[in-house]
Parts: structure tokens; C-alpha cells; sequence
């Protein structure tokens, strides 16, 4: 295989930063035909496409985005090599974009990305949102990994798969009970009221399933589509509260709420949503063998 011509990378480095072969000719000084040949000579070399055109606009395609990336760190390293000589400090780190759902517990995202915290020569970029919001972006390949407790379905248009993480009861907790008297279940929620997931929870579904079955009208106190604030409300309201454990593990572990029992037939399920692809990101690859079951 011949040696990489590193002007023909150059040349596609421009565009790709640029996004457009008039402003990149502009950049480099050349026409705009002589950049296009010099690109199509590496994109020929390389044996991938590196973008498509749409509209007016140029995308990358998976392999540009693999081939930037590279780029990026090659034209990187340059740069440290003379600040390296001229006495200025580097910083050259890998880069994993992950996106989480806003529902989502901290406590198991943060037991996912753990093996990568705190090592400097990583940069985690950590967004939130909703499945709509973060699916794209997985698919427009701005995502490596989307954290959620929902798998999407697969159809022939897309190419995600979801790899379940770990599955988690589903708990009733509160305060400690004066006495500590024993929760009775469903009994003890037809008067004693209770903080919920919201309607969009599948948690929350399954939930209201058992208890339509027991014949109870729960009192709800409130309904919060944020784990971290359910974790906060728990913490200062009376009643109990329908939450996975490791979402309030640290109060549980000091006492400050206990879990006062387990609801039968209900689980959440934490999966990683990833994109079919032909160069998965190491860092990623690493986490979720690190992260498999069993």
C-alpha cells in the first residue's frame, strides 16, 4: 500500500473543518477543482467515500469522520512537537461523546463511565436530552453512545443496537418509619401518598399495571421526570417513593431513607445505544466489555 500522502490529508482537512470547498480553496489558495482532485486522490487511496454532498452542503460520511478524527491528531501532533521545542505545554486526549437520557439515574451513568474518569488523557463529552433529541445525533454520528432504560426499535432505516448494561429492582423507599414498623404492600398505599416517575417512564407504566391488578388508587404526592430531583424530593418529603435503588444508593447507605420493599414483576433495564459502524471508538469498545453482564 503506498505511504499516505499527508497534502492530499491536509487538503481534506481543510474541507471537512471548513465544510465547503469554496471557503477551503479560499483558505488554501487554490481553485476549487484543484482541491476537489487532490480530495478524490485520497478518498482513492483510502478506498472510502469521505463525504457526501447534500444540497450544497458537504457531510462526512462515517469513514470522514474516522479519517478527521486522525487528522485531527496528526496535524495535532505537529503542533505539540514544536510547542514541545519552543517549551509550551501539550494536551493531546481521546475524545468519547456520550448522550444520556434527562431521566436517567447519575449514579449508573456515573458507574459506566467510571473507567474513564479522571484519566487525563481522556475528554468525556456528556449530553442530555430525550431519545428524539440524542437518536439523531447517535445517527449522525456526533454520539458514540447513548445511555438510556429503553431500547428503540430497529427497522431497516437505522442501524442501532442496544446493549443491555444491567437490570435493576424497582424499590418503594422513604424515611425511616417511626418505630419501624413494616410496610404492607400494595395495603399501606391506599393512605400513605407517593412520588412517581412520570407517564413517560416505562417504570412508571408497569407500576401503575400492579396496581391496577391490586385494586389500589395510589395517593400521588407528586410525578417527576427527573431521577435527580425524585432523589432530592425523597430526601425532604414524607410518603415513599418509586425509584430503582442505586438512583438513592448513597441515602440509603447513610440511613437517611430506607427501602421499605421491592415491587414485584418491576425492573428497569439500562441499556447502551450504539450505531452499527464500521470503526466503533476504542474508548467505547473498552467500556462496554467493560459494562457487559455476566
Amino acid at each position: 500500500m503506498a505511504a499516505l500522502n499527508f497534502n492530499h490529508l491536509r487538503y481534506f482537512w481543510a474541507v471537512a473543518h471548513e465544510g465547503s470547498l469554496t471557503r477551503a480553496a479560499e483558505r488554501l489558495n487554490l481553485s476549487q477543482s484543484a482541491l476537489s482532485v487532490q480530495v478524490q486522490k485520497l478518498e482513492r487511496q483510502m478506498g472510502h467515500p469521505l463525504f457526501d454532498r447534500v444540497g450544497r452542503r458537504l457531510e462526512l460520511t462515517e469513514a470522514g469522520r474516522i479519517a478527521l478524527d486522525y487528522a485531527d491528531t496528526v496535524f495535532q501532533a505537529g503542533d505539540e512537537l514544536m510547542s514541545t521545542l519552543q517549551g509550551r505545554p501539550t494536551d493531546s486526549r481521546q475524545v468519547l461523546k456520550v448522550g444520556a437520557l434527562t431521566t436517567l439515574s447519575r449514579n449508573f451513568q456515573l458507574e459506566f463511565l467510571r473507567p474513564l474518569v479522571g484519566r487525563t488523557d481522556v475528554e468525556l463529552i456528556v449530553r442530555s436530552g430525550t431519545l428524539r433529541d440524542l437518536l439523531p445525533q447517535l445517527e449522525a454520528h456526533a454520539l458514540d453512545v447513548v445511555l438510556a432504560n429503553s431500547a428503540p426499535a430497529r427497522d431497516a432505516r437505522t442501524a442501532f443496537r442496544s446493549h443491555l448494561l444491567n437490570e435493576q429492582p424497582v424499590s418503594l423507599v422513604g424515611r425511616p418509619r417511626p418505630g419501624g414498623a413494616p410496610f404492607r404492600f400494595p395495603e399501606d398505599l391506599r393512605q400513605e401518598p407517593v412520588l412517581l416517575p412520570s407517564l413517560d417512564s416505562d417504570i412508571r407504566l408497569a407500576f401503575d399495571r400492579v396496581m391496577d391488578l391490586a385494586g389500589v388508587r395510589p395517593i400521588i404526592l407528586a410525578e417527576v421526570d427527573d431521577m435527580a430531583m425524585l432523589r432530592l424530593l425523597a430526601r425532604e418529603r414524607d410518603g415513599v417513593t418509586l425509584v430503582p435503588p442505586i438512583v438513592v444508593r448513597d441515602e440509603l447507605e447513610s440511613g437517611v431513607l430506607v427501602e421499605h420493599c421491592r415491587i414485584p414483576e418491576v425492573t428497569e433495564r439500562f441499556y447502551a445505544i450504539v450505531q452499527t459502524r464500521r470503526f466503533p471508538n476504542r474508548l467505547l469498545t473498552d467500556l462496554l466489555a467493560a459494562a457487559a453482564p455476566g
